[in-house]
């Protein structure tokens, strides 16, 4: 085994609250060497007064206006020495050796791997985080991992994942006119370059969710906006590299449940996406919803329900 350097690539906007807790687990990493980039995007709280306690000859910290999490992103890839990434947004932690299962599974495999991880949701305690297995957590290659995020409506947060240096170089920059859903488009890209995906189930990490400003949870235009072309991006990416006919029906129901989530706050971006969909000739798979909208939309069309099923 090599003693290649991993790069920590941090990105920071106001996550002061959490933003001890994301480095030390950052720190506490088993792998050696690691170097750890955070990137303060124009924090407004304590945050660059947090990482700044901790700088050492292991974590240095860059700091930029606020141009967005891709930006930052971005930054701390200029700025990265190692020959593995991580990226791990600033309210997120790892498992002490997420790491060393990646790097050690990847150096056995070849430079244009892909490693992916188990990860589970929690809000304050990681100890609640239920790490229950979905379909995109096994070994794959990138067409079957859209494949499978679009057919099951799975994702992979950006922490869980562990990739060579030379593979996102080949995949290219963060799409930096994007917010919501930057990285699924980004990883879509990585993924499909990827000679492989593989699955490291013991390589855990925590994706904090729920929070009350979370971009996730964004809604405004900008954000719908940002849904839309993102989907759009990684739909075609897909369909380039893989038009066959499951590629196709995957793509049509992205489209359906994606009209599903603009729904109603973009009308008109939803029923672009939903004429999408009609053109990669639909999908009978029921859109997104409880089982009571799913009644109600039957009697009332599922635009109406989901104004009563938000």
């Amino acid at each position: 085994m090599t003693n290649a350097c991993v790069s920590i690539i941090i990105p920071c906007h106001n996550a002061a609250l959490w933003l001890a807790a994301t480095l030390e687990s950052a720190l506490a990493q088993t792998w050696t060497p690691t170097e750890i980039v955070v990137v303060d995007d124009g924090s407004a709280d304590e945050s660059l007064m947090i990482a700044r306690r901790y700088e050492s000859e292991r974590l240095r910290v860059i700091t930029q206006p606020n141009a967005g999490a891709a930006a930052a992103r971005n930054a701390g890839l200029r700025a990265a020495r190692g020959e593995y990434i991580q990226f791990l947004d600033a309210d997120d932690l790892l498992a002490p050796d997420k790491i060393t299962c990646q790097v050690t599974r990847i150096e056995s495999l070849g430079p244009s791997v892909l490693a992916s991880g188990a990860w589970a949701r929690f809000q304050q305690n990681p100890s609640d985080a239920d790490f229950t297995a979905e379909a995109n957590q096994c070994d794959l290659t990138g067409v079957e991992f859209l494949q499978t995020n679009f057919e099951q409506r799975t994702m992979m947060h950006p922490a869980a994942w562990l990739a060579p240096r030379a593979l996102l170089d080949s995949a290219g920059p963060w799409d930096e006119t994007l917010s919501l859903n930057d990285d699924g488009e980004y990883f879509a890209r990585v993924a499909l370059s990827s000679s492989r995906i593989v699955y490291c189930v013991d390589a855990r990490s925590y994706y904090r969710s729920n929070l009350p400003d979370s971009l996730s949870g964004r809604k405004d235009h900008r954000a719908m906006q940002s849904l839309h072309r993102s989907m759009a991006l990684t739909i075609a990416h897909l369909l380039k590299h893989d038009s066959s006919p499951r590629s196709r029906a995957a793509a049509a129901y992205a489209w359906k449940c994606t009209a599903f989530e603009l729904y109603p706050g973009a009308p008109a971006l939803s029923r672009a996406a939903e004429t999408a969909a009609h053109e990669l000739g639909g999908s009978p798979r029921p859109f997104p919803g409880s089982g009571r909208f799913q009644h109600t939309a039957r009697l009332i069309g599922w635009r109406l329900a989901r104004r009563f099923f938000p």
